[in-house]
């Protein structure tokens, strides 16, 4: 069983070594968002594979944020911080072409398009729901630390999950309504989200 905290720690060193500290991101920096978001899959009682994922979900770049901390020929240096099912995770997430991908994404057979091979696969079920989960816990953070991005893409992103909804824990799942269906009311800057294929955050 992995030792969620010792595996943490050692995660949020590598992230530190190669600058997700110093890259500025809403809310803060690169690295206090992944933090947020690890904190918010614990609070949905993730498993430590799926927290330590979301902790260290932008290593490999995704198609809604292009810059990558680690290149894929070091995925097994990754792999040996967090263990090879969260580093699974980590790639999947990055891996994912988005435009092609979301449309079907809450159907069971659909094909999963890997934006690094340029590859279809159909997931596991476990893996497909981890990776709504995950996603989910990603915008939510985006949604909460960014009014505009919330007021702006709310809806649209409150429309995915609800089509996810099935792959969704209840936790998720209730703070996806929460947060998405009602408007911010701060200003913010604006962000793209990444339930979209432009460039944003991670």
């Amino acid at each position: 069983m992995t030792d969620l905290p010792a595996a943490a720690d050692r995660a949020v060193a590598l992230l530190r070594e190669f600058g997700a500290e110093g890259i500025v991101h809403p809310g803060g920096t690169l690295l206090t968002h992944l933090r947020r978001v690890q904190a918010r899959l614990a609070a949905w009682n993730a498993r430590p594979a799926l927290q330590l994922a979301g902790l260290c979900h932008a290593f490999y770049g995704t198609d809604g944020f292009p810059t990558a901390l680690l290149p894929l020929d070091r995925r097994q240096d990754l792999a040996e911080v967090i263990g090879a099912e969260a580093e699974a995770l980590v790639y999947l997430y990055a891996s994912c072409d988005r435009k092609t991908s979301y449309p079907a994404l809450d159907q069971a057979g659909a094909a999963f398009h890997d934006r690094f091979t340029g590859r279809s696969h159909v997931p596991e079920a476990q893996a497909r729901r981890d990776f709504a989960e995950l996603s989910a816990a990603n915008e939510l953070d985006l949604a909460v630390v960014d009014s505009a991005f919330r007021d702006t893409w709310g809806p649209e992103l409150l429309a995915l999950f609800t089509r996810l909804q099935d792959l969704l824990s209840a936790d998720a799942w209730l703070a996806c309504r929460r947060t998405l269906a009602t408007p911010a009311s701060e200003p913010a800057n604006h962000r793209e989200p990444e339930s979209r294929r432009q460039r944003g955050a991670p």
